[in-house]
């Protein structure tokens, strides 16, 4: 079976994700069919960029998205178009509108430092408190 799910990339302690199509018995980082996105969570908000395009065409020919890879495809309405191309409607339209939805969101920064947190604002408990 295939499936549309992630693929870690990036250095230690500094992930970020590409949304792959691949067999569903391949390794995590073994070899895929098409890279169709990314994800990085280490921005705020994280940045989930996908090409609607191909993943609907591979939605429509069976891949199924993995649990970890669902939660970004309805976050960035793909899934909700996936629907509506069952329906009938056309898939360019689809593609336009995600198009027009990517150009009119707001910018991401790309920082991923953050300031450290300040004094009493941290979550270490020191023992017996």
């Amino acid at each position: 079976m295939v499936r549309i799910r992630f693929r870690r990339v990036g250095g230690k302690k500094q992930p970020s994700y590409r949304l792959v199509i691949a067999d569903q018995h391949a390794a995590r980082n073994g070899g895929i069919i098409e890279a169709v996105g990314y994800h990085n969570p280490r921005t705020r908000p994280a940045t989930d960029i996908v090409d609607e395009a191909r993943v609907l065409y591979w939605l429509s020919v069976g891949a199924q998205p993995s649990e970890a890879a669902l939660p970004m495809l309805k976050r960035t309405g793909t899934m909700a178009r996936f629907e509506r191309l069952k329906a009938g409607e056309p898939l360019e339209a689809l593609v336009a509108e995600a198009e027009a939805a990517r150009a009119s969101a707001e910018p991401i920064s790309p920082r991923t430092s953050y300031p450290a947190p300040e004094a009493g604002q941290g979550t270490f408990k020191p023992k017996g408190s």
